[in-house]
């Protein structure tokens, strides 16, 4: 079964459409490369799932530790390379709400370590990660 749709509604942006839930994204080219930028760029999708995919493993692996990330952000910093023009950097700061023991932080910072973005993305994308703690 498919995951996701995507619709290419013209003037460079598309409609993605979640499947399960019915969800929509648009996306829109980058105004570096003729789009708008009024919308996340494919690429920004890509770096911004790599944080997402992080804080949501951590946030699994909380339960166990019987902790709360509620509160918690992610900010991403996404570079592109100009030829080929592709990801070359992408540069995660995950600011967590809480005070816990340094025991857990290196739980939690391991277990983000093994989200299934940052295990598929290309090994030639340089891939920055701070832990900053409360």
């Amino acid at each position: 079964m498919a995951t996701a749709s995507i619709e290419y509604v013209g003037d460079l942006r598309t409609i993605c459409i979640h499947l399960q839930s019915g969800t929509q994204i648009l996306t829109d080219a980058p105004t570096d490369n003729h789009g708008k930028g009024e919308a996340f760029s494919p690429t920004d999708l890509v770096a911004t799932a790599l944080g997402s995919c992080m804080v949501s493993i951590m946030a699994i692996k909380s339960k166990d530790l019987e902790v709360d990330l509620k509160d918690s952000t992610v900010s991403i910093t996404k570079i592109m390379q100009a030829e080929p023009r592709k990801i070359a950097k992408i540069i995660v700061e995950l600011n967590m709400s809480i005070e816990t023991s340094d025991k857990n932080k290196t739980i939690l910072e391991r277990s983000a370590m093994t989200c299934p973005v940052l295990l598929s993305l290309h090994p030639d994308i340089e891939k920055e990660v701070t832990f900053n703690w409360k």
